[in-house]
């Protein structure tokens, strides 16, 4: 209780409009320094399609198993899946995408992040985003694990969120 207790007092010191609004500004500015170096196409990479990367939910995690699961510190390092499978899924899709650029520019993310249950070894769930970009989203995975550990929102909210955010805003 103590870590949503905290977390709300944040959210009345810093109002969730601003910190939205503060967000979307850094993800503009990120998207046009990128666009401006000519990398990777030039803004957030959005999956091709939902046909095509669609998201893909890991059985293990349910709203009746988050306890165990998302909401338990260190979970999700249990589950990655390991470097080089993720650097062999990337160079294929890099390719796939017509996407150029050193690996490290980019971090093979995940639809449905680990933090709110997505599959850590389907190809459907996964694709290169690059950098910054995936920095950003990184920190809207994490506010929305918190939102569903502290019963804020459902796991199911969550996860539909997030597919929205990235198929439409990568």
């Amino acid at each position: 209780m103590g870590a949503c207790a905290d977390s709300y007092r944040e959210r009345v010191r810093f109002p969730l409009v601003e910190i939205t609004l503060i967000a979307l500004a850094l993800v503009v500015v990120f998207a046009l320094l990128e666009r401006g170096r000519g990398g990777g196409g030039g803004g957030p990479v959005v999956p091709a399609s939902w046909a095509r990367t669609p998201g893909a939910l890991n059985p293990d995690v349910t709203q009746a198993t988050i306890r165990g699961t998302i909401c338990t510190r260190g979970w999700t390092r249990t589950i990655r899946p390991p470097t080089g499978y993720t650097n062999a899924l990337k160079v294929r899709q890099l390719r796939e995408y017509g996407l150029r650029g050193p690996l490290s520019r980019f971090q093979e993310d995940h639809l449905i992040s680990l933090e709110l249950g997505g599959n850590p070894l389907d190809a459907r769930n996964l694709w290169p985003e690059p950098y910054p970009r995936a920095s950003a989203v990184d920190r809207i995975e994490n506010d929305l694990n918190r939102r569903v550990c502290c019963g804020e929102l459902t796991l199911a909210e969550a996860q539909r969120r997030e597919s929205v955010l990235k198929h439409t805003r990568g």
